[in-house]
């Protein structure tokens, strides 16, 4: 299996539709303003490129499909997800039928790592997973939004089938430690599955971008859950802003370097190509255990929960 690197690129932001870039994020990008991000990234060593089927509907992975297309295969990893809301319940089998869906519009023959996208009707899909990955559909399983009980009962089900559990992907950045505090990181660390860390920079809350002078878009999904609260975040936003000068990083990517500190795979979304070139950038930074400790410190004191409407509770 080609290795990982140490951050993924996010395209929740591409494309448009239900759930999509211009309702969640106000954004209104296609493959013209996109191209740009794809290459300055892919020169960049960040192959790692994570979508979902729900994203737009179908619309984020064709968009990326695009793309995918115009590399070779073997320098590119793509990481998709099974959302249950969307499975057709007269089916017999709609893992799959949402699978092949995904690789025709992804224009693979395989997905590097599919994951189930939350808890709802939990376990009910990892026979099919099982089958998936014996054809060779699917190369890697993860789930996402699960709590450590359904963690580890996917875990030894798909072991009993010759299989393992490769990743987790849960809500996690300095405002939302819920993984670490129910054990979930910890598990993950001893059974040696990947933690991908989503939502690191609350959408931009932690970008350094947005204050209460200059907010994020008006009617957005991400306006609506965070222009509410950038008052609070200041002081954080601003003490990593302080330890960024010293190390030649912006706020984005101190937030960046610390879920890397925390041994976790942050996925980021990119928009632009200069974030392609910030993102990488982050993968250099380094802080020491003190700055960690000091910047969680600040976050616990905000007093701000992010946990989405998604989201069960993880402990």
């Amino acid at each position: 299996m080609k290795n990982f690197p140490k951050i993924a690129l996010g395209t929740w932001a591409w494309g448009t539709g239900a759930a999509g870039g211009d309702q969640v994020f106000g954004h209104q990008l296609g493959q013209e303003e996109l191209t740009p991000v794809f290459q300055q990234a892919m020169a960049a060593g960040l192959n790692l490129w994570d979508t979902a089927s729900v994203y737009g509907m179908g619309s984020s992975e064709a968009l990326l499909g695009e793309f995918v297309r115009t590399v070779p295969r073997d320098q590119i990893l793509v990481s998709t997800k099974f959302t249950p809301q969307m499975a057709d319940k007269a089916s017999k089998t709609p893992v799959t039928d949402l699978v092949d869906a995904s690789l025709e519009r992804l224009g693979v023959d395989a997905i590097d790592m599919y994951w189930i996208h939350n808890p709802t009707d939990f376990n009910r899909w990892t026979d099919e997973l099982i089958t998936l990955l014996d054809s060779g559909k699917i190369l890697q399983v993860g789930i996402s939004n699960h709590n450590l009980e359904q963690i580890k009962t996917i875990d030894t089900a798909l072991k009993a089938a010759g299989h393992r559990l490769a990743a987790v992907q849960n809500h996690y950045s300095l405002l939302y430690r819920a993984s670490e505090q129910a054990g979930v990181l910890d598990y993950c660390k001893e059974n040696d599955i990947i933690f991908f860390a989503y939502m690191v920079l609350e959408q931009g809350a932690l970008s350094g971008k947005y204050n209460p002078e200059h907010p994020m878009p008006e009617g957005s999904g991400r306006g609506d859950s965070y222009n509410g609260v950038l008052a609070q975040l200041e002081t954080l936003t601003n003490k990593m802003r302080d330890i960024g000068q010293d190390k030649n990083a912006s706020v984005a990517q101190i937030g960046i370097a610390w879920a890397i500190a925390k041994g976790t795979l942050p996925i980021i979304g990119v928009s632009k190509a200069a974030q392609a070139e910030d993102v990488a950038h982050a993968a250099t930074v380094r802080l020491s255990d003190a700055e960690v400790a000091e910047l969680e410190q600040l976050a616990e004191k905000t007093g701000v929960d992010t946990r989405g409407a998604w989201e069960n509770k993880m402990i």
